[in-house]
């Protein structure tokens, strides 16, 4: 398959079940709903090594939170229930209750109970109180800036991980110049988070490696500076390969960010120096879920 230029290449990204949840938080300010945000989705790049995946999901107005003030949402992803509500409470415990003027919601309202002030209020030390409202239940903690108001259950959902694209250019330059307009067009949409730096990440990984002990190592069949030592993917003209990483809340989700970012980068055509779009999986042997890149491009 060619598009503008681009060959697109018969292959699958393969996915993985995840539980996830959405958060929101807010503030006195939307600069200050950030800075919570911001440090909650921290170190979140990988359940490889961090426990979990995460990030900012969008910004919300006044009118879209519980408590009427400027806000973000959050989407924390892991691969189970009990590894997902622990994240959840060091996190909102040292991020959201740590920052002036923030509280925390669910942004889910069904699903798995997720404790969030169920245990957090403790910190109150026996001067917290609580106040239900249709229904939901608030923690008011007492904190030295006045009060950290935080819901006291959200909820945890089925989910998908490890989405992926492969952009693969002719420099570094053009390689990341694509994946940044790819990024930005795929942020907008609901439901999914891209969780590695700026969404892009450039150390993709194979499983295994010749270390005892090591799970995951470079991919060195997209690394340009093996063409001539280990058994390539690359054509010659190919100097620079990065990937976005995608996690959603459903199938459809990962595929609709997929499709978006393909036909971004397509946009731009071959004069851009992306020379292939391409997809990172196992031979079908990690995940139940397979992103074919033509079929997702068919449905265009």
């Amino acid at each position: 398959m060619i598009v503008n230029g681009i060959a697109i290449d018969d292959t699958f990204a393969e996915g993985f079940p995840m539980k996830a949840t959405r958060l929101i938080i807010t503030a006195q300010t939307l600069e200050w709903a950030y800075h919570s945000a911001r440090a909650m989705t921290g170190f979140a790049t990988s359940v490889i090594g961090c426990g979990c995946e995460a990030g900012i999901e969008r910004e919300l107005s006044p009118q879209d939170t519980p408590d009427g003030r400027p806000g973000v949402s959050v989407l924390i992803f892991a691969m189970g229930v009990k590894s997902l509500t622990k994240q959840v409470e060091v996190r909102a415990g040292q991020c959201v209750l740590t920052a002036p003027t923030s509280a925390l919601f669910a942004g889910l309202h069904e699903g798995t109970p997720l404790p969030l002030g169920q245990y957090l209020r403790y910190y109150g030390d026996g001067f917290q109180i609580s106040k239900k409202i249709g229904g939901r239940r608030f923690w008011r903690i007492p904190v030295m800036d006045g009060e950290f108001l935080i819901e006291e259950m959200g909820y945890i959902v089925d989910a998908v991980g490890g989405g992926n694209l492969l952009v693969l250019a002719k420099s570094q330059p053009q390689a990341l110049a694509a994946c940044e307009a790819a990024v930005k067009a795929m942020r907008r949409l609901p439901n999914v988070i891209l969780p590695f730096p700026g969404g892009v990440v450039r150390s993709g990984s194979k499983v295994g490696s010749k270390y005892k002990g090591q799970n995951a190592s470079t991919n060195d069949a997209f690394c340009p500076t093996l063409k001539g030592v280990t058994k390539t993917q690359l054509s010659p003209e190919i100097g620079s390969v990065m990937e976005i990483v995608i996690d959603g809340l459903s199938r459809e989700d990962v595929e609709q960010a997929m499709r978006v970012g393909i036909e971004t980068i397509c946009t731009y055509g071959a004069k851009s120096g992306v020379r292939r779009i391409s997809a990172g999986n196992y031979g079908g042997k990690l995940g139940p879920f397979h992103f074919h890149l033509h079929q997702i491009m068919s449905l265009c």
